[in-house]
């Protein structure tokens, strides 16, 4: 394939030639030994000089500032960056000054990743810095980085903000914009959060299958490939909320999976085709112990993460302060649009979507009519964290009945910043009225609705062996990191969100 390069993608592979001419090899394969990081060095050299006179470290070549026979360099790490002092008499004592004269100024370039040894010090102008006395370059970069610039406070300006480039070299992004590795620590940490307070809980960490033959758990359009061997079709999952009920069944009281689970629907800054959910589902409890747990939960990764309750999101401040406002659907709505839609059918339904110019499917049910009113009309109201509690038996088929409200389910949304976060019921555990539920749904899909579940025989059948009362949540993970990371966009806490293949024109290389 003929491959288009740039003038200094020529001069770095010029580079590398060169290089290995001198004996040097640009990619060692023996281990270099790192003791110590930028950040370590940084918060605990001025109260401890006497353990850094003999330090390790390898990071990316930064920035260069030549002073003929010195120079200053910054290099960064997985921790941060921290400046090199290099001088041409200590990493050549000898005669041969080849090391700096040949290789440091004319064939390390900026991105190349090297490995140094010396000792800390504080320059004049009082930042602490590595006195450079080895130096082995252990990667060399044949592309150039975006240059950000930064002034003499270290606030970076031109940075690179194209979201097409960031999103599809994710790997540039996160050597470029230090916040975006920040936004990536921070989800791993809300995820460590939940999992040690769930383990804490007493629940078992599991994992459940992601080819499916039946796409059950959620109501959505699912993806479908083939298994050649069997000859079947496989769906890849869009829940994984019956395969933990059947571990209910099966006497594990407590269990939780964070899972990937994949949605053939559409995309955009709150959607990804792939996404992450939390799923814990828990014997011998409800709706109601989920919602105080739930709430007790969120309050304590936010503290995990910032030392406090409220957090910025966007121009707004959430408090996660538990408890949460509790709210019925039927009550928003009423407050929302002027309407009780509580004892109405389908058809009033409908009218009531006309009334507020909301459009809805031919083929939609009466639990859809609801969702679409509430969605519309509602969601966007919440912005404190709020539980939208008891919802209409025809949009929840997993869930038990009101134990007092007919015509109603114990279920809740949690809603904050105008979007759902966490879905949560007194699971359904009647293997009677769940094949109906079923049934009704498979009603649903005759009339066109391609996100209508499918009929689980298996899943009933474990039923029939009888499940205990349970209660059960999924929280989306990347909607809970957009949150807590002040992000709009779901692309910016994937590390890889789905995008449209790039464009190749002329057997070149895909174009960014």
């Amino acid at each position: 394939m003929s491959v288009h390069l740039s003038e200094q993608e020529l001069q770095r592979r010029q580079k590398l030639v060169e290089l290995r001419a001198l004996g040097i090899n640009p990619y060692p394969p023996e281990e270099f030994k790192v003791n110590v990081t930028a950040l370590d060095i940084k918060e605990n050299y001025d109260r401890d000089k006497l353990n850094y006179k003999d330090i390790s470290i390898a990071g990316r070549i930064m920035s260069v500032r030549d002073m003929g026979k010195a120079c200053f360099a910054v290099i960064q790490d997985a921790s941060g960056r921290i400046q090199l002092y290099i001088r041409k008499d200590d990493i050549c004592p000898g005669e041969d000054k080849t090391l700096y004269d040949v290789v440091w100024k004319k064939l390390i370039d900026i991105g190349d990743i090297i490995g140094v040894t010396g000792y800390v010090f504080t320059t004049k102008t009082g930042e602490i810095s590595i006195h450079v006395t080895t130096l082995k370059i252990l990667s060399k970069a044949l592309k150039p980085l975006p240059i950000v610039k930064t002034d003499d406070s270290g606030n970076s300006f031109d940075e690179v903000s194209d979201p097409e480039f960031r999103y599809r070299q994710r790997y540039v992004d996160l050597i470029i914009n230090p916040q975006v590795r920040e936004t990536f620590k921070k989800r791993s940490q809300i995820i460590n959060s939940i999992r040690q307070t769930l383990i804490n809980a007493g629940s078992l960490e599991v994992e459940t299958p992601i080819l499916q033959s039946i796409p059950g758990g959620a109501t959505a359009r699912p993806f479908i490939t083939h298994h050649n061997a069997l000859n079947m079709p496989l769906y890849l999952r869009v829940a994984n909320e019956l395969y933990l009920k059947r571990l209910i069944v099966g006497g594990f009281e407590g269990v939780f999976e964070f899972a990937k689970d994949f949605r053939n629907e559409g995309m955009d800054r709150t959607h990804n085709p792939e996404f992450t959910v939390l799923e814990f589902y828990i014997a011998y409890k409800d709706y109601n112990w989920m919602m105080d747990f739930t709430e007790q939960m969120l309050e304590k990764i936010v503290l995990d993460l910032y030392g406090k309750t409220q957090i910025p999101v966007g121009d707004k401040e959430i408090d996660f302060k538990a408890p949460f406002k509790r709210v019925t659907m039927n009550e928003s709505i009423k407050e929302f649009t002027g309407i009780d839609v509580s004892g109405m059918n389908e058809d009033q339904l409908r009218d009531v979507c006309k009334k507020l110019n909301i459009h809805v499917e031919s083929h939609a049910g009466k639990g859809k009519l609801i969702d679409e009113i509430f969605s519309e009309k509602c969601e966007g109201n919440y912005i404190q964290p709020t539980f939208i509690i008891d919802y209409p038996v025809e949009m929840s088929p997993l869930t038990k009945k009101h134990r007092s409200v007919e015509g109603l389910v114990e279920r809740f949304e949690l809603m904050i910043n105008g979007k759902e976060i966490a879905n949560a019921y007194s699971e359904l555990n009647d293997p009677i009225d769940q094949r109906e539920r079923f049934e009704e749904q498979l009603k649903l899909q005759e009339r066109g609705d391609d996100e209508a579940m499918f009929i689980d025989h298996d899943f009933l059948r474990a039923l029939e062996y009888g499940m205990p009362p349970t209660a059960g949540i999924g929280i989306g993970i990347d909607r809970l990191t957009m949150l807590l990371t002040n992000n709009a966009a779901i692309q910016e806490v994937l590390f890889f969100p789905q995008m449209r293949p790039e464009i190749v024109a002329n057997n070149d290389e895909p174009k960014s």
